[in-house]
């Protein structure tokens, strides 16, 4: 038997990829059809100036994914949407006005530059509003069946749904005795083991998540209709793995003792290649990071005098690679003596910062002596944010799998810094941990640099922590 209807939904990695492809396209069209009804001869789409086009794309590419309009998140929001586009066409426009090597010679009509930003700016601006109103629409969604055991259903359901917004679990199946008690949802049904495959059907189900060991609740009868289901095209998937490629991070509080089956780490942490050019990327990025922090001493100077008063510098010990401590360089961003009751966690607003601190906290520049640290090889450019051996003998003692961490080089920023909200609690360094092992797990070049141009865009919105 054969499921007789099928859903059309994009998958995250499949909808970032469209949006690139799409903007670049609506915008070379654009460009085009300007070219043919207005006297624009700035940019040209022919074979002898194909460099043109590859250029646009690259630089329109880099400064959307800085300014977040790849982030799904935010995509589905219109006015947002409109915001980061002007500020990525606005970017995207000077960078290419003073490439005139690779792109073309600056006019001796000013207006044509104004064509050129209008026209950029109205083909994205026409195409997210098409793609608001029809791709994130409810029709598009993934219609998912759980499997899990009842008190748990709530907590997957939120996990997933929190992560993307068109993945929607339509129902749930028992796999243990326990009945679901969470927040009741008119949506929400409960599918009988007795007829699933003409439920999934029905309810045009593309996927089925199974949040339950095969020893926990898979009986032989439910086992072989998921086969079934597996015959009629219907994807099946295991919670573990479908919640790592929404969230990008690995849940360790769902795999308890089963780490094994994450091992091994990326292979990129052997590989010589891959951490010649890491170790290339940490040594450059240092230098570039070191000589833009020369220019700013002069204001950093006055800065710390008026709103810091006292040392400009401190060092404090963090754990390292293989749980080898060393001493951190920072700016102060603290009063003095912020810890003369003992060692404590910053938090959000908090009181021991300074305003010349918060400052430098949220545009990240109290992390710019850490380069001495990167080129001293305490550190990397990217890695898990290092942390004090008082908290990180806490939290090995709560936290499974925490010291896992150490592994790697901590790093001046991470998938965790990059991603997790600022936080204090167990929780919140639960979540930093599950990005991190994403990181170790997948570490990779391109996830390198998905990282640094991440940070880009935390400093552009003023987000340091």
């Amino acid at each position: 038997m054969s499921t007789s209807k099928k859903s059309i939904h994009f998958d995250i990695s499949e909808r970032k990829v469209l949006l690139r492809l799409i903007d670049i396209a609506v915008v070379l069209a654009m460009l085009y059809l300007v070219s043919q009804v207005f006297d624009f001869d700035y940019f040209k789409i022919n074979a002898i100036h194909w460099l043109w086009s590859i250029v646009l794309a690259v630089y329109l590419t880099i400064f959307a994914t800085i300014f977040e309009l790849y982030n799904l998140q935010k995509a589905g929001k219109f006015e947002v949407t409109i915001q980061n586009i002007i500020l990525t066409t606005s970017v995207t426009v000077l960078f290419y006005l003073l490439t005139p090597f690779f792109t073309p010679e600056l006019p001796e009509n000013r207006l044509q530059i104004v064509y050129f930003y209008i026209a950029i700016n109205i083909s994205l601006i026409v195409w997210r509003y098409f793609y608001v109103t029809l791709i994130s629409a409810a029709r598009f969604n993934k219609r998912v069946l759980l499997i899990a055991d009842g008190p748990e259903i709530e907590t997957i359901i939120n996990s997933l749904e929190a992560s993307d917004p068109n993945y929607k679990v339509v129902g749930y199946v028992k796999s243990g005795e326990n009945n679901y008690t969470g927040q009741k949802r008119v949506s929400l049904l409960e599918f009988k083991n007795s007829n699933l495959l003409e439920l999934v059907a029905e309810h045009t189900i593309s996927e089925v998540v199974v949040a339950a060991p095969a020893y926990e609740g898979i009986t032989l009868p439910l086992y072989n209709q998921l086969i079934h289901m597996l015959e009629s095209g219907v994807s099946i998937r295991e919670y573990t793995q479908v919640y790592e490629d929404i969230n990008r991070r690995v849940p360790v509080q769902q795999i308890d003792q089963d780490f094994y089956k994450f091992f091994p780490f990326s292979r990129s942490n052997q590989n010589k290649l891959y951490l010649f050019f890491h170790r290339g990327l940490d040594l450059i990025l240092s230098v570039l990071g070191l000589f833009f922090g020369l220019f700013l001493i002069p204001f950093i100077l006055i800065g710390n005098l008026i709103g810091n008063k006292g040392p400009m510098f401190y060092t404090q010990e963090r754990v390292g690679k293989n749980g080898i401590p060393f001493k951190i360089f920072k700016l102060r961003s603290m009063v003095i003596n912020a810890e003369k009751t003992g060692a404590q966690f910053a938090q959000k607003g908090d009181v021991r910062v300074t305003s010349f601190g918060r400052f430098l906290r949220n545009t990240r520049l109290d992390e710019v002596p850490q380069f001495l640290n990167v080129i001293k090889g305490d550190m990397s450019i990217i890695g898990p944010r290092p942390e004090r051996p008082v908290f990180v003998k806490e939290l090995s003692e709560k936290i499974p799998f925490y010291e896992v961490r150490h592994l790697v080089k901590p790093g001046v920023t991470g998938w965790a810094q990059v991603n997790a909200d600022y936080g204090s609690t167990d929780a919140d360094a639960l979540e930093k941990l599950q990005f991190d092992l994403y990181y170790i797990k997948h570490r990779s070049l391109f996830l390198d640099i998905s990282i640094v141009v991440k940070t880009l865009s935390t400093i552009i919105f003023y987000r340091g922590q």
